[in-house]
Order: structure tokens, then sequence, then C-alpha cells
């Protein structure tokens, strides 16, 4: 007789194998033509130009961050404008504050820059001076003369 546990084993693997299975069908049953084009990095109908491995602006990934934030934040106003009337006021307080919470956010980006896609670069002023002379060093416990 099989526990909870052992029915739970059991969907698990049953689930691997048939992941593997379709794995290893499609391994089976693909065609296998390659050429230069079929095996070159694909940009979206561009011509890759260049090597792959460059470095990108960490810009495009923060303002990426931002968007999903504030895409998924904005999801939640629908179903609270549908159930609005029938909850009342608690719900619009509640609306209010999570609005809040997102303005605030919002701003703070705003005020940060990061919804500026063109930053200058920052200036590091420098100094021109000349390092202080250097004081000779404390004698050591051994360099000190024995009386």
């Amino acid at each position: 007789m099989l526990t909870d546990f052992g029915r739970i084993l059991i969907f698990i693997l049953l689930g691997a194998v048939f992941v593997a299975g379709g794995f290893f069908a499609s391994w089976l049953l693909r065609p296998r033509r390659p050429y230069a084009e079929k095996l070159s990095t694909y940009e979206c109908g561009e011509e890759p130009v260049g090597n792959a491995w460059i470095r990108f602006n960490i810009r495009f990934y923060v303002i990426a961050l931002i968007f999903l934030i504030f895409d998924v934040e904005a999801v939640f106003l629908f179903p609270w404008a549908l159930v609005f009337r029938k909850m009342g006021m608690p719900a619009f307080v509640e609306m209010a504050v999570f609005l809040l919470i997102l303005v605030v956010g919002f701003v703070h980006v705003w005020a940060k820059g990061d919804l500026d896609w063109d930053k200058p670069r920052p200036v590091v002023p420098t100094l021109e001076r000349r390092p202080p002379a250097r004081e000779p060093a404390p004698p050591r416990m051994a360099e000190l003369p024995l009386t």
C-alpha cells in the first residue's frame, strides 16, 4: 500500500519520464540539416555583427526591471476597479495606500535618474597637489640603544 508521499514520488518520476521522453522523441525525429546561416546567431532579422560576448549597458536591465515593476503593479488596479463599489471605503483606502507607495517608488526612480536614457558621464574632480613629505618612522624596539 502506498502512502501519500509514495504517490507524490511516483507522480514526480512519471513527470520526469514524460519530459525526458518528449526531449528524446524530438531529438530522434528532428531533421538534421545544419548549414552556416542556420547555425548563426539570430538577432531579430538583423545580421549579426561582431562578437556576441560584449558588455551590455546595465541601463537596459534597469529600464526593463522598472517597467516590469510598474507594469505588474498596474495590473492590480483592474481587479480592484471591478469590485470597488462592492467593497466600499476600506478598498479605497487600501488602494490609496498602494498607489501612494507606487508613486513614492516612481518619484525615487525619477529623482535617481534611472528613467533618463542618456546619462552624462560623471565628472570626477581632480585636485593637483603634491603629497606631503614623509616623516621618518619612529625607531623600533630592536633599534633602540640599550642603556
